[in-house]
């Protein structure tokens, strides 16, 4: 059946389209926002507030620090976007601000560092299975030291490669690889120990 038969049959479009589609829309979204748009911002911001969110969370296990890191990543990046080349898409670039948020953040409360496990937030769950195991992991992530856990959230749970975390945390990509393996290693260790 071509296309043309199928969208007469009402055959629904394939990934492909909807990812266009929707490349389509953010693009004209990133446009009008830079023309000083804010509903299209606004647009951008309920697309990407939740897996942004999420990754703050994760990164420095305190609900209302990954909230500063979120709208302060949004601030920065509507006064950035003229800035933007579209070389990537918008999610990577407003993760990379994000990612410098929580690093400035973890800076900041370096002196002020504490390990009271009972004020770790909960991120959304990663689906693996029961609500007590979701926790149960986010507050094992939340132990690992720093450095481990950035790269564990940016590589192994948001998928960047070793190359882009290495980038937007500014170490080696052979440091970023050992910190995964670090973490997935102190991860398993904890998990197992209950």
């Amino acid at each position: 059946m071509n296309s043309d038969a199928a969208s007469a049959a009402g055959a629904r479009p394939g990934p492909k389209a909807d990812a266009d589609s929707q490349d389509a829309e953010e693009t004209a979204w990133i446009d009008r926002a830079r023309r000083g748009d804010r509903r299209a911002f606004e647009a951008l911001y309920r697309r990407y507030a939740g897996r942004t969110y999420a990754m703050c969370l994760r990164m420095t296990g305190n609900e209302a620090t990954a909230q500063d890191c979120l709208q302060e990543a949004f601030v920065k990046a509507w006064s950035k976007l003229d800035r933007f080349e579209s070389r990537s898409r918008f999610g990577t670039w407003l993760h990379r601000i994000a990612v410098n948020e929580v690093l400035d953040q973890q800076r900041r409360d370096a002196r002020h560092e504490t390990d009271d496990l009972e004020d770790v937030q909960v991120a959304a769950p990663l689906q693996l299975g029961s609500r007590a195991e979701d926790i149960a992991l986010e507050r094992a992530i939340a132990t690992l030291p720093e450095g481990a856990r950035n790269v564990l959230v940016l590589s192994g749970l948001h998928g960047y490669s070793h190359e882009e975390t290495g980038a937007m945390l500014g170490i080696a990509v052979g440091t970023c690889k050992a910190q995964l393996h670090r973490a997935r290693k102190l991860l398993s260790e904890r998990l197992a120990a209950g």
